[in-house]
C-alpha cells in the first residue's frame, strides 16, 4: 500500500512522520480515559469501499482499516475495526494545517465519505489545507462488525404512532421491545461497548494511529456532543473544533427529545405557513390554518384507510423532513399536491427518504447509543409524558416516542454519560439557527458556557439544522477565517450568540430556479450531500 504523509498538528506545521510507518506515539494525558499504546501506527491505505460508497469511486480518496479495542478497559482483549478515510490536503506545504476528522451526526451516520465533501465546501480553498480523516463509527457502514437488527423494519404502512386504542399501543411496545431483542441477540459485545465515550476514544486511537499529536475536528448534530466528549477528555489533542447545531449536554438523552417534540411542533407551522404563502402555485389553502387543517385531516383519514403504501406514520415521517430543513420544501409540497389528486407514490417517495425500508444499520446503532449513553426512565413515565406533551405539541410527539422506544427494553449494560467540560479547550467556534428543531438553540447557548474559549454565531429566525458550508457566505467564510488561522468572532457578555448571520431565505417556488435556498456560492460537492442527522 501506498504511505501517504502527514503533518504533526501542533500549533507549528513541522512535517510528521508517514501514515504507515511505525511513528513514534504522542504523549497519552494524564486520563483514566486515555487510549493505550496497543493501538496501530501503520495503516494500509488503499482502496475504499466502493460498493457501499460509489461517490468515492474514481477518486483520489484512500480508505484503511483500523483495529480498536472492543473495551478500552481491556485493551489486549478483542478487536473490532473502523473504517477510515483519508482524503489528503492539495494545498503546499506551507499552508498546510493539519489533520480534521469529521462526523455527519446521527448517532449512526456513516461518514466515510464526508470529508471529500467538505474539504471543497470551506471557501477560499481554505479546507485544502488540511487532510480530511473520516470514517465509519464502531457498529456503522463499512466498520467491522456493523449493526444490524431488523432491516425493513420501517417497511411501510405500519399502524398510526398515535396509541387511539389499546391495540395500537400493544403493536408499538410490542415492535419497540422485538427490536430491542433483535439487536441483543445480533451483537451483545458490541451493545456494551458502544457509548458516545467509546467513540470519543476512537477518535483517540485515530489520532494515534494517523501519528499526529493534535487533530482539529468538525461535527453536525449528534457530532456535536462526539466532539463535547471528545474534548472534555483530551482537551491538549485538539487544535480547532466546529460544531454546528449542538446537543444540550443536560437532556442526553431523553430530556432532548421531548424538547424536540416543542420544537418540531413549530418548524412544521412554519413550513405549513409557507405553503399558503404560495397558494397560488399549491393551492392547498390560503392560510397557514387551513393548510394545517388540511395536514391533519389527511392524517386523521389515513389513520382509517392508508392510500396505497402511505399510512399516517408514513405521513408524519415524511413531513419530519420540512420541520429539519428548508432544502426540499418544493419537491414536499408538490408530493403534497399530487396526493391529493390520488398520485401516491411521490408522497411515498418523500417517506423513503425520510425512514423508508431496507438496510436498518443507521436506526440500529442510533438505538445502540442513546439506549447505552444513559439508562430511559420506565415505560409508565415516557408514555405519561408522550400524552401530556402530544396534547399541546402534537405533530412528532408519538413519532419521536416509538423512534426511540427500543430504549424501553434494551438490556445491556447502561453507562453513565460524560460530565461536559469545556474550560481546558482552547479553541471552538459553534453554530446554530435560533428555530433548529432537532437540536433546539438553547443547547448551543449551553455549550457556549461550558466553553469559555468558543464564540457561537448565531442565525435569528433560522429553522434549517446543520448547514454550514452550505452556501450561506456570512456564516461559511467565518468558518474559513477560523480554519484559516484559528480566528474567532470577539466573545460578548451575556446570555448570547457572539456574532449573527441571516439565515438562507426560503424556497421560492415562483422563481424560474429555485432549488432549494442555496445561492449559487454552494459548492457542487456539498450540495450532493446534507450532514446526515438521525437524532430524535
Amino acid at each position: 500500500m501506498v504511505a501517504v504523509s502527514i503533518a504533526t498538528a501542533a500549533g507549528l506545521l513541522t512535517v510528521g512522520p508517514a501514515i504507515g510507518t511505525a511513528a513514534a506515539h504522542p504523549s497519552a494525558p494524564a486520563s483514566r480515559a486515555a487510549v493505550p499504546d496497543t493501538v496501530e501506527t501503520a495503516l494500509p491505505w488503499g482502496a475504499c469501499p466502493t460498493k457501499q460508497y460509489p461517490d468515492l469511486e474514481g477518486t483520489t480518496v484512500q480508505c484503511a482499516p483500523l483495529k480498536v479495542p472492543l473495551n478500552y478497559a481491556h485493551p489486549t482483549g478483542p478487536k473490532i475495526t473502523l473504517e477510515l478515510s483519508l482524503t489528503k490536503h492539495t494545498s503546499s506545504d506551507a499552508n498546510y494545517k493539519g489533520a480534521m476528522l469529521s462526523n455527519p451526526g446521527g448517532p449512526g451516520g456513516a461518514g466515510l465519505d464526508l470529508g471529500f465533501f467538505l474539504q471543497p465546501a470551506v471557501p477560499h480553498h481554505v479546507g485544502d489545507d488540511y487532510d480530511w480523516v473520516s470514517w465509519d463509527p464502531r457498529g456503522v457502514g463499512a466498520s467491522k462488525p456493523a449493526l444490524h437488527c431488523q432491516n425493513n423494519y420501517f417497511n411501510p404502512p405500519r399502524k398510526n404512532y398515535t396509541p387511539t386504542t389499546s391495540t395500537i399501543l400493544k403493536y408499538w411496545e410490542k415492535r419497540s421491545k422485538k427490536y430491542a431483542a433483535s439487536c441483543e441477540k445480533k451483537q451483545p459485545a458490541l451493545l456494551n461497548n458502544i457509548t458516545t465515550k467509546d467513540s470519543a476514544l476512537d477518535m483517540d486511537a485515530i489520532r494515534a494511529a494517523i501519528g499526529v499529536s493534535q487533530i482539529s475536528y468538525y461535527g453536525f448534530s449528534y457530532g456535536t456532543y462526539l466532539g463535547q466528549v471528545y474534548s472534555t477528555l483530551f482537551p491538549t489533542h485538539l487544535k480547532y473544533m466546529v460544531l454546528d447545531s449542538n446537543i444540550d449536554p443536560r437532556h442526553v438523552w431523553y430530556k432532548a427529545n421531548l424538547s424536540q417534540d416543542v420544537a418540531f411542533n413549530r418548524n412544521l407551522h412554519i413550513y405549513l405557513k409557507w405553503v399558503a404563502k404560495y397558494h397560488s402555485v399549491y393551492h392547498l389553502g390560503k392560510t397557514q390554518k387551513q393548510v394545517s387543517a388540511k395536514y391533519y385531516a389527511t392524517l386523521h383519514a389515513l389513520a382509517k384507510h392508508p392510500k396505497g403504501k402511505v399510512g399516517p406514520s408514513e405521513w408524519t415521517d415524511a413531513f419530519s423532513g420540512a420541520a429539519y430543513y428548508r432544502f426540499g420544501w418544493e419537491d414536499l409540497a408538490s408530493a403534497w399536491v399530487k396526493f391529493t389528486k390520488g398520485h401516491y407514490a411521490p408522497m411515498l417517495a418523500q417517506y423513503d427518504s425520510a425512514e423508508g425500508p431496507g438496510d436498518d444499520n443507521e436506526f440500529a446503532v442510533y438505538n445502540a447509543v442513546e439506549c447505552s449513553d444513559l439508562k430511559y426512565p420506565g415505560l409508565h413515565k415516557v408514555l405519561k409524558d408522550s400524552k401530556k406533551y402530544a396534547k399541546k405539541y402534537p405533530f412528532l410527539t408519538w413519532d419521536n416516542t416509538w423512534f426511540n422506544g427500543p430504549c424501553e427494553y434494551w438490556k445491556s449494560k447502561t453507562h453513565h454519560v460524560v460530565k461536559i467540560n469545556g474550560k481546558k479547550t482552547t479553541s471552538a467556534l459553534l453554530i446554530d439557527e435560533t428555530k433548529d428543531a432537532a437540536t433546539p438553540y438553547e443547547g448551543s447557548l449551553e455549550v457556549r458556557k461550558l466553553y469559555p474559549h468558543s464564540s457561537l454565531i448565531g442565525e435569528p429566525g433560522g429553522a434549517t439544522h446543520a448547514d454550514s458550508l452550505f452556501g450561506d457566505a456570512c456564516v461559511d467564510n467565518k468558518v474559513a477565517a477560523y480554519l484559516k488561522s484559528g480566528t474567532l468572532p470577539k466573545r460578548v457578555s451575556g446570555n448570547r450568540a457572539d456574532t449573527k448571520c441571516k439565515p438562507l431565505p426560503d424556497p421560492n417556488p415562483k422563481a424560474s430556479s429555485s432549488s432549494a435556498a442555496t445561492p449559487n456560492t454552494v459548492r457542487p460537492a456539498q450540495a450532493a450531500r446534507l450532514p446526515f442527522v438521525l437524532l430524535r
